[in-house]
């Protein structure tokens, strides 16, 4: 199901069912916590970001365009993982969960960027990264990661790796609406890409891969050249208002997660999703 971007009216059926969830004639899907992560790099039109056009086929936003990023899986919790940067606590503190959850969700950010990017967030020490991750070796692993052969935690104690937590920045996080057959938790992240690292086209999830800036992506989608759910469109338009990746890590800093569900708000003589109020000044300017 294709949700219009904000604030487009959304189909009358669409608002039936709304309703029916919100009567308790329906109940809603238990959401699946995951993370996404917002790669950035500069260019002469400000901060790029990565994307991803997820095959058309796939069950959850199929044909969208959408940043690296999955669900959590059980081993991320393993508390054994190698570890440089802010402790779980902080970063629970940050993203609004306990302390288990916040070391799972920091785990499946770096992982799942690896899995669909092939940018790795980890190095030999807390002050070093990874420089490059194209060869064979590093090919099978990330493979039997996707497979999930392969735990994060045995990746990088083969490698003699830690991760390093303190090249993320806390950004958002969005819950799926309750009309949504499948449903995510999903924290956003965003994170430079390290020097020497390249992206490659590697997710099985994706049709196709681009570096794009955030606010020529965001233009894309308002002209219907890219689809992309409203959490995806709404950071490409928050993230491309700063001048370089550098601004955005920067305006991460003391951020915290608020967890927020689009619900179905008046719009005229009709309904459409509603977005965090602090968006909407830069939404209204778009369409004024």
């Amino acid at each position: 199901m294709r949700i219009p971007l904000p604030p487009v009216p959304l189909p009358a059926h669409l608002v039936d069912v709304a309703r029916e969830y919100a009567d308790g004639t329906r109940t809603a899907a238990e959401p699946r916590n995951a993370a996404t992560v917002v790669l950035l790099r500069a260019s002469d039109e400000g901060p790029s970001v990565y994307l991803l056009r997820r095959h058309v086929t796939m069950e959850f936003a199929g044909g969208m365009c959408v940043f690296p990023g999955g669900g959590v899986d059980p081993r991320d919790f393993d508390a054994s993982v190698a570890w440089a940067g802010p402790s779980p606590a902080q970063w629970a503190s940050s993203l609004g969960t306990d302390e288990e959850t916040a070391r799972a969700l920091v785990c499946a950010a770096v992982r799942e960027t690896f899995e669909e990017s092939g940018v790795l967030l980890a190095g030999e020490s807390d002050s070093t990264v990874v420089a490059d991750t194209t060869g064979a070796d590093w090919e099978a692993d990330r493979l039997a990661l996707e497979s999930r052969e392969l735990a994060m935690t045995e990746f990088l104690q083969r490698r003699g790796l830690v991760l390093r937590t303190d090249l993320l920045g806390v950004w958002d996080g969005w819950l799926t609406p309750v009309f949504e057959p499948k449903r995510y938790r999903t924290w956003f992240f965003v994170a430079l890409l390290p020097e020497g690292q390249r992206t490659r086209d590697v997710s099985t999830e994706s049709s196709e891969v681009t570096w794009m800036g955030a606010l020529a992506a965001a233009d894309a989608a308002d002209g219907g050249e890219l689809m992309m759910l409203p959490p995806t469109y709404l950071t490409c338009l928050e993230i491309g208002q700063h001048a370089s990746p550098a601004e955005v890590l920067e305006a991460a800093q003391g951020r915290t997660v608020d967890m927020f569900t689009p619900d179905v708000e008046p719009l005229g003589d009709g309904f459409t999703l509603s977005m965090p109020d602090h968006l909407r000044p830069l939404v209204a300017a778009r369409r004024s």
